[in-house]
């Protein structure tokens, strides 16, 4: 069981888009009258009315179950999981109406709601997104539906909207962090995708605590893409393929350390590294030292230039 949740302003055209078709049977239905498509969207209209200011009053639920769970859901099965499933997302005391499609092989459901309840106050659609998935899990273990395997058996070919951005995100992260071995690689990759990569750091400090990921408007954390795409376990991938060439023989520089946290709160900045190879007694020109050095190196650096200045002018006087 799979939920997408949407939100929009018009309940005219999301009601018309839901009755106007042979396959469409009404469920279930609350604080509206059912007998014409006018009637419902006229009921709707009148509610929303509580609450002029609020814009995107159409609330819009798609509930959808595997083939396999076909011969498991009756009309009425289905009925009582929208109810349960509403009351999981804390969408309660309000009109909707719970419509059953017929026009595709998987059983599935439309639930529109108005997001002005009966008491005129607002339905908040915050984390909804991350409610929604948490809910369906939650129903499909209770009722023992079955359960994809992974994003992989998705059809992205069906996505829109947030669900199309989100799922071209995975497949774009998978994608590149299979093949970069440290932070910066990985955003400059990311960026051919039309992808950026932003980090949360703790406050005051450059210790990273989380990530995420935005394309198209649209900015969602690693984890909420999947489980797998936290700033942990992508710090981890990193750091296993930086190893993996350093057995190779690959070329990584004076490098002797793995994958830090970035020190700046931009992903174009290296992430932060220590233990380089300190020259000693370099009789190397001071720019050259300076290339192969850390910053922390630059004052003894110096003190070695003045003495030899100096050294070098007592020997000319």
């Amino acid at each position: 069981m799979i939920g997408k949740v949407k939100t929009g302003k018009s309940f005219a055209g999301c009601i018309h888009y839901n009755l106007e078709r042979e396959e469409a049977t009404i469920l279930h239905a609350e604080g509206i009258r059912t007998d014409s498509i006018q009637h419902i969207i006229r009921d709707f209209n009148m509610q929303r009315k509580m609450n002029p200011e609020l814009g995107q009053a159409v609330g819009h639920i798609v509930l959808s179950w595997s083939v396999q769970d076909k011969e498991k859901l009756s009309p009425e099965a289905m009925a009582d999981h929208a109810k349960e499933y509403l009351q999981k997302m804390k969408i309660a005391d309000t009109q909707l109406l719970v419509v059953q499609h017929h026009d595709r092989e998987h059983p599935h459901i439309h639930i529109v709601y108005n997001r002005v309840n009966n008491d005129a106050k607002t339905i908040s659609d915050q984390y909804q997104r991350k409610r929604n998935a948490e809910v369906c899990k939650q129903l499909t273990l209770k009722y023992n539906y079955h359960m994809a395997q992974g994003k992989a058996q998705v059809n992205r070919a069906r996505l829109t909207g947030a669900d199309r951005i989100k799922y071209q995100l995975y497949d774009a992260i998978k994608e590149t962090s299979a093949q970069a071995k440290t932070w910066i690689e990985l955003a400059n990759l990311l960026t051919r995708h039309g992808i950026e990569l932003h980090y949360k750091y703790k406050g005051g400090t450059a210790e990273v605590q989380g990530i995420s990921f935005s394309k198209d408007g649209l900015k969602l954390k690693g984890s909420e893409i999947d489980r797998s795409l936290s700033y942990g376990k992508l710090n981890q991938v990193l750091t296993n393929n930086l190893m993996s060439s350093q057995k190779q023989g690959s070329n990584i520089g004076n490098l002797t350390t793995l994958n830090k946290e970035p020190v700046k709160k931009t992903y174009l900045k290296p992430p932060q590294v220590t233990n380089y190879l300190k020259p000693k007694n370099t009789d190397k020109p001071l720019l050259e030292s300076l290339l192969t050095i850390t910053p922390n190196d630059y004052p003894n650096i110096m003190k070695e230039e003045k003495k030899k200045k100096r050294k070098h002018q007592g020997l000319s006087l």
